[in-house]
């Protein structure tokens, strides 16, 4: 059963989080995370790796980069994988995620600056 709003607060910080999703997948920022979302990277948990990354870069406060989707990358085997793009352009595709993995590309790579090595596709 979902929990019951009691306050104008509580009501209130539904909205700005709600806002902030919104505003977590709109337009082009800084720097940008594609989850790639092909047929093979949705039966592999692509789904799963968006949610995840929405919830980690709100826990995490991030607000210069965006969240987007595309289709095929191509590399079946590595999926599901994401494309972390910088403000320079520098790309970093990540592989055979899952929540943990996205927990600390979120906090490593997007809020401390420091790619995430172990998890990088080496192509």
């Amino acid at each position: 059963m979902a929990d019951r709003i009691t306050s104008p607060d509580q009501l209130l910080a539904m909205a700005e989080k709600a806002k902030a999703d919104i505003d977590l997948r709109q337009g082009r920022k800084e720097s940008q995370v594609t989850v790639h979302m092909g047929t093979c990277g949705i039966a592999a948990g692509a789904r799963d790796v968006v949610v995840a990354f929405m919830s980690e870069m709100s826990d995490a406060g991030v607000t210069s980069v965006s969240l987007h989707q595309t289709g095929c990358a191509g590399l079946c085997e590595e999926e599901p994988m994401a494309t972390v793009t910088l403000a320079d352009g520098t790309m970093y595709r990540y592989g055979l995620l899952d929540r943990e993995k996205v927990h600390t590309i979120v906090r490593n790579h997007l809020v401390g600056g420091t790619p995430v090595d172990a998890y990088l596709i080496k192509t």
